[in-house]
């Protein structure tokens, strides 16, 4: 009995990290609600549309206090500051609505990002409007789109969410290296490891 009991809750709990969202958004999908205004951290209304640049267009769902983002905060901060350097927007967006009023509140954001040095849109997704657009379900978790709009990639930051020591494939800045080459990028999806979004219930 024990013996099962500890398997439901390993396979429970690798279900919580990995769980795939049913309805999450296809390969070659526009980007969805490209006008919808969402509040920066900069105190500005901005749209996804405004946070693309030339050659496209990174949104990563992300927030303050999820131990997953803590952990690849500093790959978040290298693929954000890769892809500026590339005329690729890039725009977090934060849609823990669960815990709007703590730490994952709008003032906690601004102070989260001014300590990490954001240089790019941090946004709050009311509502979690963009999280079920886009079917995201956890943070962190990728979505990268082309100069066209159209969605070429999705997923983790690099193949080795736990360990950054052991990495063998950054899949986000492959993707935008083949993406801005004019190539078909050769990894479109994977399978990204981080905290369940707080939707409000």
């Amino acid at each position: 009995m024990k013996k099962m009991l500890f398997g439901f809750i390993a396979v429970a709990t690798l279900s919580f990290s990995f769980t795939t969202f049913n309805d999450v958004l296809p390969i070659g999908a526009s980007i969805p609600k490209p006008e919808l205004r969402l509040k920066d951290i900069s105190g500005k209304e901005i749209s996804l549309k405004d946070a693309k640049k030339k050659n496209g267009l990174l949104v990563m769902f992300s927030c303050n206090t999820c131990p997953w983002v803590i952990k690849n905060q500093s790959r978040t901060i290298e693929a954000a500051n890769y892809a500026l350097s590339k005329e690729i927007g890039v725009i977090l967006l934060n849609s823990n609505e669960g815990s709007r009023d703590d730490a994952d509140s709008y003032s906690e954001m601004k102070q989260y990002a001014a300590a990490q040095g954001y240089k790019w849109y941090y946004a709050v997704d009311a509502n979690n409007v963009l999280a079920d657009e886009f079917g995201a379900n956890r943070t962190p978790e990728c979505f990268l789109f082309n100069a066209e709009g159209k969605h070429v990639y999705h997923g983790a930051i690099d193949d080795n969410p736990g360990d950054a020591s052991n990495v063998n494939r950054k899949h986000l800045k492959m993707a935008m290296d083949e993406m801005i080459a004019g190539k078909d990028v050769s990894v479109k999806e994977s399978r990204s490891m981080g905290c369940q979004i707080r939707r409000k219930e």
